[in-house]
């Protein structure tokens, strides 16, 4: 080996040596590099889960009968499945769906034994809930499932049971159907969270910030100045993601434009607080980056977005509620998809307000305790 590779080698020794004490002896930094990968590890591991367990689902028995007794029984005793109600009608089921409570509903017809005495088919419906089309095609492939293990069991020679599926709100369990409208709420969550969280560090990197505390605004007015900026850039950007959905993807619209920017507004100035909290605690760029990552990240799996919050563990369905971006993908999707109103996603609302009136007087706190 010459001279001039093993110097090489040597400096490339100390300068890497040198960087890392300087990143190891920091406790900010050690904390960073250990604290991310447990809770992001935890979480992808409790909040993405794929498999559907306990499914609340609704019953409507209009047969009465032993053998539509004893093919409801298997249904209910499988660990996929919990039956949440049985209902007396098809539009009782039909409210249960558009409330949240169940995710499907089964419809035994009058006919289902007589049918099956004189081995004829006997067709039995299941309505799945199309806001998310993946629960709804494994709903359906489950009880398909079923159906074939109760007709087996019976001893029928063919498969005399079968399935009948509607999806509402969603007919062709499109996953753009889905998506799209919960990438409104997506697309504004990143934008304005990064724009709010860099806003005050970008001030203080660039040696600017002095410089804007000596003007005649008050702490306040430059608080509310830095948060409307992400506010507007976000709504722009949630009405150009709706416009590529409804007239690109012809995903069709069934709410109200003021009810749907209403909510995604209250949901900027919930995320807003949020970023400017940030903003006001790092001490630079880089530590805004990291923090927003952290808190991104577990946001975005307990939302709902990929998978349904009831499959998470009970722990984290009582975290989600402090997750304003669950209550925002829940009623943007009713209003875009259902055409719900103020009236019903009023309860998506509470939980949205109440983050924007703690972070917003927080960031304010912060931003003034950091300037005095």
């Amino acid at each position: 080996m010459n001279f001039s590779l093993q110097r090489f080698l040597r400096h490339l020794y100390f300068i890497c040596q040198k960087e890392l004490l300087s990143l190891l002896k920091d406790p900010r930094m050690r904390t960073q590099f250990v604290m991310p990968v447990i809770i992001e590890g935890f979480l992808f591991g409790y909040a993405a889960n794929y498999n559907i367990e306990e499914v609340p689902y609704a019953v409507v028995d209009n047969s009465a009968t032993a053998s539509s007794r004893d093919f409801l029984a298997h249904i209910a005793g499988a660990p996929t499945f919990s039956c949440y109600a049985v209902c007396g009608n098809v539009q009782e089921v039909s409210t249960l769906i558009d409330a949240g409570d169940v995710l499907g509903g089964v419809i035994v017809p009058e006919d289902f034994e007589k049918k099956l005495e004189h081995g004829e088919q006997a067709p039995v419906q299941v309505i799945t809930d199309g806001r998310n089309p993946m629960i709804a095609s494994m709903v359906k492939s489950y009880i398909t499932q079923i159906a074939a293990s109760w007709s087996e069991e019976k001893g029928y020679a063919s498969l005399p049971v079968s399935i009948e599926t509607r999806t509402w709100f969603n007919p062709n369990q499109l996953s753009r159907w889905t998506f799209l409208p919960s990438f409104l709420a997506m697309i504004a969550f990143v934008q304005v969270m990064f724009l709010a969280g860099l806003s005050i560090a970008k001030e203080r990197e660039q040696g600017t910030f002095d410089q804007l505390l000596v003007t005649p605004f008050s702490p306040t007015e430059i608080l509310i100045g830095k948060a409307t900026p992400p506010v507007l850039v976000g709504l722009f950007q949630a009405a150009m993601v709706f416009l590529i959905a409804r007239f690109w993807f012809e995903v069709p619209f069934a709410g109200s434009l003021f009810t749907l920017f209403l909510t995604l507004f209250i949901f900027m100035v919930s995320t807003t607080g949020l970023g400017l909290s940030i903003s006001s605690v790092a001490k630079n760029m880089q530590q805004v980056l990291v923090y927003l990552l952290v808190l991104m990240i577990p946001m975005v799996l307990l939302s709902g977005l990929v998978t349904p919050v009831n499959n998470m563990p009970e722990f984290l369905q009582v975290i989600t509620y402090a997750d304003p971006m669950r209550f925002v993908i829940d009623a943007v999707r009713r209003i875009y998809l259902e055409g719900a109103g103020l009236t019903e996603i009023a309860g998506d609302f509470v939980p949205m307000v109440a983050v924007a009136a703690l972070t917003m007087p927080l960031a304010g706190w912060l931003f003034r305790h950091k300037t005095t």
